[in-house]
C-alpha cells in the first residue's frame, strides 16, 4: 500500500498540481515543490551516456497499479539514451514475496509479458499470488512448468537480486511507492508531483535536466 507518499487531501493536490500538466522545461523544476533530491547519489546500472529511470513498485500497491497506464505510454516516448529499470519495493512479507515473483520471472526470460498481467491479476482478479504453489501457478502461463516456476522463485539469483533491490531501496532511503528516481538523484512521488498523472512529466523534465548537465 502506498505510505508515506499518500496523495494528499484535494484541495492540497489541486494546488501542487497547478500548471503540472504544461510543465516541460526542466528550468521550471523546483526542489522540494516538485522532485526531491537524495541525499546521497546512488550508483546507476545504466550504460555510459545513459539516463537511469528507476520505477520502484509493489504489485500490491493500488497507487502503482493506477500509475502503470501513464509511465507505460510515457516510456514509449523515451529517447534512446534513457534506460528504464524497474525494481520491486521490498519492505518484508508479500512485498518481499512479489519482488521474488517479479525476478523469477525475469528469470525465466517471461517478466515483460507477466509484468502487466501480475497487477492486472492482483487488482481485476482478487488474486493475491503471495505463496510459491499460486505464483508458479500463474507463471506456468507463459509456457514455463509450475516446477520450473518454484524453482526460480527459491534460485540462489533471484534471492540475490531481491537483496540488491533491499540495499538499493536503503540507499533511496525510500519509505513508500511509487516513486521514480531519475539518475540515481532525483526522486519524484505522487505528493511531489501533484497526482500520479504528473510524475511521468516531472521526471521527464529531471530527463532534461540531466542532458543540459551533461553538456555543460
Amino acid at each position: 500500500m502506498f505510505k508515506p507518499f499518500r496523495i494528499l487531501q484535494s484541495a492540497i493536490v489541486a494546488v501542487a498540481g497547478l500548471g503540472l500538466v504544461t510543465l516541460a522545461a526542466a528550468d521550471n523544476l523546483v526542489e522540494g515543490q516538485h522532485y526531491e533530491k537524495l541525499p546521497e547519489p546512488i550508483e546507476t546500472r545504466a550504460g555510459e551516456g545513459q539516463v537511469e529511470v528507476t520505477e520502484v513498485f509493489w504489485y500490491g500497491c493500488p497507487h502503482c497499479y493506477n500509475l502503470q497506464s501513464s509511465v507505460t505510454d510515457w516510456y514509449e516516448t523515451l529517447g534512446e539514451d534513457v534506460e528504464v529499470v524497474h525494481m520491486p519495493a521490498t519492505m518484508g512479507g508479500e512485498w518481499n514475496t512479489h519482488a521474488a515473483m517479479f525476478y523469477a520471472a525475469e528469470e525465466l526470460g517471461v517478466r515483460e509479458e507477466a509484468h502487466a498481467d501480475i497487477f492486472h491479476a492482483i487488482h481485476e482478479e482478487g488474486q493475491r499470488l503471495t505463496d510459491p504453489a499460486s505464483i508458479a501457478r500463474f507463471l506456468s502461463q507463459y509456457d514455463v512448468s509450475e516446477e520450473e516456476a518454484r524453482q526460480a522463485l527459491d534460485a540462489f539469483a533471484v534471492k540475490a537480486q531481491v537483496n540488491k533491490a533491499h540495499a538499493r531501496m536503503r540507499a533511496m532511503r525510500l519509505m513508500g511507492v511509487p516513486a521514480l528516481v531519475v539518475d540515481g538523484r532525483y526522486l519524484v512521488t505522487p505528493s511531489s508531483a501533484g497526482s500520479l498523472e504528473n510524475m511521468p512529466q516531472i521526471a521527464d523534465a529531471l530527463i532534461e535536466r540531466v542532458r543540459q548537465e551533461r553538456e555543460d
